[in-house]
């Protein structure tokens, strides 16, 4: 599919790449919401995009989906065209640290409300910021580490991109969770930016360095997947205890099996609705908390099934 392609699905319409964001014409009748993505090639991000067109066609909301592909520099142009195109509300995403403020300048200088999810940038806030709570969320993993390790072991961290508020919240929590349990010791820490292969890389230079390591958190179930496949590579002698975090569907079919041990289950399907529903309620002039999080699942192979089976 080209950069070009749209295509309509009811009275949702979906437009892949700038050059073509708004050439379907809008239904004038109808609330729009532009939806800003990080990147859908992410099972997470592409959960909470089907979540929110879901809703918005139930509410009789028209949606335009622009996808950043991670790209922090694109995501502000397509902001942007949403701003100028006067849509009645923005979803945001943000793609990265860099610069994530500035499409809430634009669009709260436009007076158009703007909800943020998953990520809200620390420099200019969104009207509302949707999320899991990730620092509660990350003890909970944290402290099952614990508890499956007996508290000792040593540590090593695949951290998310540096500065986003997932990484922040994360390594809060975990951090938490680990000063109540010092015999778990942090050995090894790099970023590898929410991705697998970069996971699996680093995962295979931490073991190098520190043969001794009894656990991996990616702080992503994608990083975590990285960091089993070095595991097996490297064929280490003892039990490496591997933890991650979304509930994509890769990461829970992994804990499913065994691959993994655990993970935190977020409410993507939840938290795409809540999106809707805020955007929709402001574009009526009413209020929203700046601030709404929902709690995460811990998932492991006694429960991940039900999380396959149906995706909170």
């Amino acid at each position: 599919m080209s950069r070009s392609t749209f295509f309509v699905a009811g009275p949702i319409v979906v437009i892949l790449g700038l050059a073509t964001i708004f050439s379907q014409r809008w239904d004038e009748d109808k609330p729009k919401i532009g939806l800003a993505v990080a990147n859908l090639q992410a099972d997470f991000f592409n959960q909470i995009k089907q979540s929110v067109t879901k809703e918005a066609a139930k509410q009789g909301v028209e949606v335009v989906v622009a996808d950043a592909r991670g790209d922090a520099a694109t995501q502000v142009n397509q902001i942007e065209d949403f701003v100028t195109k006067k849509v009645d509300a923005i979803v945001y995403i943000p793609a990265g640290a860099t610069a994530a403020g500035v499409p809430v300048k634009d669009a709260k200088r436009a007076g158009i409300p703007i909800i943020a999810v998953d990520r809200n940038p620390p420099d200019e806030p969104a009207n509302s910021f949707i999320a899991s709570d990730s620092v509660a969320a990350a003890k909970t993993l944290g402290e099952h580490v614990a508890k499956e390790t007996g508290g000792e072991g040593s540590v090593a961290i695949l951290q998310g991109q540096i500065g986003t508020t997932p990484e922040i919240d994360r390594n809060k929590g975990f951090q938490e969770a680990l000063s109540e349990s010092p015999g778990l010791q942090v050995v090894a820490k790099q970023p590898a930016d929410w991705d697998q292969d970069k996971g699996f890389n680093l995962a295979q230079n931490m073991l190098q360095a520190h043969p001794d390591i009894s656990v991996f958190f990616g702080r992503a179930d994608a990083m975590a997947l990285g960091a089993a496949q070095a595991v097996r590579v490297a064929n280490v002698g003892h039990k490496v205890t591997i933890v991650g975090f979304d509930g994509d569907v890769a990461g829970l079919k992994a804990v499913r099996d065994g691959t993994i041990d655990a993970t935190m289950t977020q409410q993507t399907q939840k938290m795409g609705r809540m999106a809707v529903q805020s955007a929709q309620t402001l574009i009526d002039g009413g209020k929203v908390p700046p601030q709404q999080l929902v709690p995460a699942y811990l998932t492991t192979k006694a429960n991940a099934a039900k999380y396959i089976a149906s995706h909170p």
